[in-house]
């Protein structure tokens, strides 16, 4: 596996967990998996458990009228078997686990070179790096990532010819490895070697901006080494498309089977640039295969490996020691216990004293907290929430509101305004930042998870809330239709504020006047989740696609 990110060492969204719930399914399964990703500046691969591996080699990275090799050294981590998570998400080995009479086996390489190590963010400049050049603003990608991806796809193809590793196949993860399929194919240096090598690649987003194209045609030609014919016949809207060049290659997959009909067979793919008409008109049908979780990376009856302050069981019913994770949340509120993180508003910590709706919340029961951790992005529609907040609020009075995340700057200062409104105290907190055990901690405290985004791929938040009793209201697109309406959560299908605030007073009322409903819905979602979505029936369909690749050979 090919990959710029991957679950307790660098990540910036799904693919991270996704590569590496993958990765350790297959290694249970009894396969041997290596796994490549770059050394980044904020990494520290001694904590990490990676030693040198006496390898490095010198990669071909020319420029225009330019030749150049850039220097790479690899560092190495072998895994027995996959680790069990601890509280705080590192990578910890164990002992070979025979399946099926075979030893599963899961190595984790990293590329380290002078371009990573300048980098801070795995796709993004930071706040420090801002201050330190005005010109790499925050939050702006890296302008190099092309180099980036280039430099990862050819240093990971001489690694396996060091290593003599002639793989059966090579997974290559979103467009910053989708070029290797053409390298592989095309160039000299590889073409004999991988002869026997099947690929793949999973677009885990297609949207507009998550393509890594690059419109300098000649500075695509001289630094890949492709052809000039694949760079040509490959422009998507002018530019050298990773995804088009990779299909004339190998087999393609998106993260939902939904997300796939969509890009395919719907307008919705006006959001990618026309990519899956663009090869659907070449014949090439888009697969999906949709995510799965590990439900035990997110079992609130083991608390501690999550970093939660009780046990709790959605589906046995038992819920009061999710009521002690949200009284110990909200204290942490006050008490601002995360440096990391800017608190803006606040949750009073009975809720109770605040006016009840019309309609009365049930004797007993808390006022419902609604939740959301993701990125602050229209993309994920902040802005119909930050419109449907606007509006619900006023009008009722009998709910809370819990937001992580950070993002568009637009977006942070509206949730900053609203928490901080006086008409907003106690009832709506705002954490601008990221920490996966607050994370953690916001999943298990919620009672609705809202997920408004425009499109999504797949999405793995639903499962993690769903997993801790946080029943998901979702923008019934994408991966997000695996949520059954009035099952596992509840849906809406405009993608407008007022959509998104009905589908929140539903589940209000639901909370109010249906409280063993409610309780139902959290016992159903996880049961669904254990009988379609975990990883080791997810990984059957991923090798059903290799296979697939084998036969295009």
């Amino acid at each position: 596996m090919i990959t710029r990110e991957y679950d307790g060492l660098a990540g910036a969204g799904g693919v991270k967990d996704v590569v590496r719930q993958l990765g350790e399914a297959l290694a249970l399964a009894g396969h041997r998996v290596s796994v490549v990703l770059p050394l980044y500046g904020f990494m520290n691969p001694e904590a990490l458990g990676f030693a040198p591996a006496n390898l490095h080699f010198d990669v071909g990275m020319n420029y225009v009228g330019v030749e150049r090799r850039e220097l790479a050294r690899v560092l190495v981590r072998h895994l027995a078997a996959p680790p069990p998570r601890s509280k705080d998400q590192s990578l910890r080995p164990v002992a070979s686990l025979p399946q099926n009479g075979r030893k599963g086996s899961l190595s984790l390489y990293l590329l380290d070179a002078q371009r990573y190590q300048e980098k801070q963010g795995v796709y993004t400049y930071t706040a420090a790096e801002e201050a330190l050049n005005h010109h790499h603003h925050q939050g702006s990608g890296h302008f190099d990532y092309f180099a980036m991806n280039v430099l990862l796809q050819k240093g990971a193809l001489a690694l396996m010819m060091r290593l003599n590793a002639r793989p059966q196949v090579i997974h290559c993860h979103d467009g910053h490895t989708a070029l290797l399929p053409a390298m592989i194919r095309e160039l000299e240096g590889f073409r004999h070697y991988f002869a026997a090598s099947a690929a793949v690649v999973t677009v885990h987003n297609a949207g507009t901006g998550y393509h890594q194209e690059v419109d300098d045609l000649p500075f695509a030609e001289a630094i890949t080494g492709l052809p000039p014919r694949v760079i040509h016949d490959n422009l998507l809207d002018g530019a050298f498309d990773p995804f088009l060049a990779a299909a004339s290659y190998a087999p393609l997959n998106t993260v939902s089977e939904n997300y796939a009909r969509e890009l395919q067979q719907t307008d919705d793919d006006a959001l990618t640039g026309w990519l899956g008409h663009r090869l659907l008109g070449r014949g090439i049908t888009l697969h999906g295969i949709t995510n799965g979780i590990n439900p035990e990376d997110f079992n609130p009856e083991e608390p501690a490996n999550l970093g939660l302050p009780a046990a709790f069981s959605p589906l046995q019913g038992d819920l009061a020691g999710k009521a002690v994770c949200r009284s110990r949340l909200v204290d942490d509120l006050a008490a601002d216990r995360w440096p990391g993180l800017r608190r803006a508003g606040y949750l009073d910590q009975d809720p109770q004293a605040a006016p009840p709706p019309a309609d009365g919340p049930a004797s007993g029961l808390p006022l419902p907290l609604f939740t959301f951790v993701g990125r602050l992005t229209a993309q994920k529609g902040v802005d119909k929430l930050l419109g449907a907040l606007e509006t619900l609020l006023p009008l009722d009075r009998g709910f809370q509101v819990l937001i992580l995340g950070s993002g568009d700057k637009g977006c942070e200062q509206a949730l900053v305004r609203l928490a901080e409104a006086e008409s907003n105290r106690g009832r709506l907190c705002f954490l601008q930042g990221y920490d996966p055990l607050v994370a953690n901690q916001v999943f298990a405290a919620g009672d609705f998870f809202l997920i408004p985004s425009r499109y999504e791929p797949c999405g793995l938040t639903d499962y993690m809330a769903q997993l801790l009793g946080n029943l998901p209201i979702v923008h019934h697109v994408g991966g997000l239709v695996k949520v059954v309406d009035g099952v596992t959560g509840l849906c809406y299908r405009e993608h407008k504020s007022a959509a998104l605030m009905g589908a929140m007073q539903r589940a209000l009322t639901l909370f109010r006047r249906q409280p063993e409903k409610v309780l139902d819905m959290r016992r159903a979602a996880v049961q669904h989740i254990g009988e379609h979505y975990t990883w080791n029936r997810v990984m059957h369909q991923y090798l059903d696609f290799y296979q697939q690749a084998h036969k295009q050979l």
